[in-house]
């Protein structure tokens, strides 16, 4: 579980550093990518490995039937991750498409997982999302909406979102988790 959440701390601190210590990542330039890109790597391979590696303790039993919702959920939340790089016409309708498509990830998770270490990670990145959509709003004042995009971007983005579906349903697979299995009775 030490893991799981020093990846969450990780991961909350390598998004927040731009926000908590605007001088410091100002001075790093560009060159401060590298390392915030690999302390993101690192904070994902933590919570992996601590979520694989945590002992079971259940803390709710998911609704029996609801595992088709939470397939759904994810194949939205993967769309909604790339909303704003697909230029398409939701892109200056949803704010925060990458940190919405994260909340309703999570939320798809714990429909499905109510075991502790779940509830740590996907709430943990769930809660982590809502605070920076708020955080967001009331720094950086009123929305400038991008130019309105295109019905195509939309569309690539579908394409691209059934693509990352299915390798991520791939991965899960290869990790010992069906996503099409359980919660389905």
């Amino acid at each position: 579980m030490i893991l799981l959440i020093l990846g969450l701390i990780l991961w909350i601190g390598a998004h927040s550093f731009k926000r908590l210590a605007p001088g410091a990542r100002a001075r790093m330039g560009t060159k401060g990518r590298g390392p915030i890109a690999l302390t993101i790597l690192a904070s994902v391979a933590l919570m992996v490995l601590g979520y694989r590696a945590a002992e079971f303790t259940s803390i709710y039993t998911p609704i029996p039937g609801i595992g088709h919702l939470n397939n759904l959920l994810m194949l939205i939340a993967v769309f909604f991750f790339g909303i704003g790089s697909a230029k398409g016409v939701l892109a200056d309708k949803i704010r925060h498409p990458m940190l919405t498509g994260m909340v309703i990830f999570a939320c798809a998770h714990l429909l499905v997982n109510g075991d502790l270490a779940s509830i740590l990670l996907f709430g943990g990145l769930g809660l982590w999302a809502v605070i920076q959509m708020l955080l967001i709003n009331s720094g950086d004042g009123a929305w400038e909406r991008p130019a309105p995009g295109t019905l195509k971007g939309d569309i690539k983005n579908a394409i691209i979102t059934l693509v990352i579906y299915a390798v991520v349903t791939g991965i899960h697979v290869w990790l010992g988790h069906n996503p099409f299995m359980g919660t389905y009775a």
